[in-house]
């Protein structure tokens, strides 16, 4: 073996010890609570928390201006815009840190919380409790889909934000918002790699870098594993080890944010006036079933069917029926349009709704990131490639074909 190739496998052997030995430290040093104590602390002479390496994007100027516009709306939100990195004290999640900042406010009833995307670092979402009254998560949703946000920088895509919460119209503006994305370039156009589907590429935030990312990371593990090979070792477990600990650390992760989002329906659903919320025994159903698929789920499709049950408990609390989930992947969250799609090997077309990145990766000929499940034989398939008697997802496509909730109670049913 050449000395090129030991010193490769040996930086990658170091890297991967660093991952096994660092990750339980960071967790054994609770570093969730006290990061989340230093920001509701924050939180409390200020409703506006900004942290040092956002300095740049909002200095001081702006975070007085603010912390001034969201007091002057009188409502009781409260903004935290901070890195969110998968294994921080957060693990990445903008619901975990939503969650504890409400935590850390046990008097206070109503609460509105704007964070910073998990996903996309310039990108916002809205929570709020204990029902959507002001519409904070539709509101907070369209602004980064308005034309005029296009371009725009981490503090006035907040202003915008606080803007459109405080305005109470989040849902009409979201749905006004996604009206014109679906419209704003044919199918055809977007595929034929003209400059106008070039342009709607770069805004999705730069998947083609991944190439240039990947690529090199796949050829350095490649090259890797063929020096073991030839090296005539026993190929070690460690991988295998890894992957399986990731699996399972993900379905964990899952299995705590379903819980909390079928908490919150149920507080929300404690907390509504039957006077006012005519879908009330609607909501308290799809609560009864999420918390039934949640104590019986068998892996992260039931899981996510629990979070689809959870979504529409609280689109029939706001009195709107809103989109699904993403049929595709329900874990990308709300759906953003609907399209029509054809499965391979059909003739007939579904109307699915699907999120941003979804149809995009429609729109440009390439294939979804799905969810899986396994077949009677042991395959791993996509979800809604398993027959509808057998799973009731791939039956409601958690949303897109049929209600969950209503899928649940027809299984139900003929179990009887």
């Amino acid at each position: 073996m050449s000395t090129d190739v030991k010193r490769l496998i040996t930086v990658l052997a170091a890297l991967l010890l660093a991952a096994l030995t660092t990750t339980p430290a960071r967790a054994a040093d609770g570093d969730a609570p006290s990061a989340g104590q230093r920001i509701a602390e924050a939180l409390r002479t200020s409703p506006l928390y900004v942290d040092e390496a956002y300095a740049d994007a909002v200095p001081l100027s702006r975070q007085r201006q603010l912390a001034d516009r969201i007091r002057r709306t009188g409502l009781p939100v409260k903004v935290v815009l901070t890195p969110l990195t998968k294994g921080d004290a957060f693990d990445g999640d903008s619901e975990v840190l939503a969650g504890i900042v409400r935590d850390r406010f046990p008097d206070q009833r109503e609460l509105i919380v704007i964070t910073t995307d998990s996903d996309f670092p310039d990108s916002l979402e809205g929570y709020e409790w204990p029902s959507d009254t002001h519409q904070a998560r539709d509101a907070v949703a369209a602004t980064g889909f308005l034309d005029e946000m296009r371009n725009a920088g981490l503090a006035d895509l907040t202003a915008k934000a606080v803007d459109l919460v405080a305005e109470g119209k989040g849902t009409q503006r979201y749905e006004e918002a996604m009206k014109e994305l679906d419209g704003s370039a044919a199918p055809d156009a977007q595929a034929s790699g003209s400059p106008a589907s070039e342009s709607s590429s770069d805004s999705t935030g730069g998947w083609w870098l991944w190439p240039l990312i990947a690529v090199p990371a796949l050829a350095l593990t490649a090259l890797a594993t063929r020096a073991l090979v030839r090296s005539r070792r026993t190929p070690s477990a460690i991988p295998q080890l890894v992957f399986a600990t990731a699996r399972a650390a993900d379905e964990a992760e899952l299995r705590r944010r379903a819980e909390a989002e079928v908490l919150a329906l149920g507080e929300a659903t404690q907390a509504a006036d039957v006077s006012t919320t005519p879908a009330l025994q609607h909501a308290l159903d799809a609560y009864a079933a999420a918390g039934r698929v949640l104590d019986e789920a068998r892996g992260v499709p039931d899981l996510a069917g629990a979070l689809a049950l959870a979504q529409e408990g609280r689109d029939a609390l706001a009195g709107r029926p809103g989109l699904p989930l993403c049929f595709f992947n329900p874990l990308h969250g709300r759906a953003a349009l609907r399209t029509g799609w054809r499965p391979l090997g059909r003739r007939d077309r579904l109307d699915v709704a699907v999120c941003r990145d979804c149809a995009d990766a429609l729109r440009e000929r390439r294939t979804p990131e799905v969810l899986t499940d396994r077949a009677e034989d042991g395959r791993t398939v996509p979800y809604f490639e398993l027959p509808a008697g057998r799973s009731v997802w791939s039956a409601t496509g958690y949303g897109s074909l049929m209600p969950p909730l209503e899928g649940f109670n027809s299984r139900s049913a003929k179990a009887r």
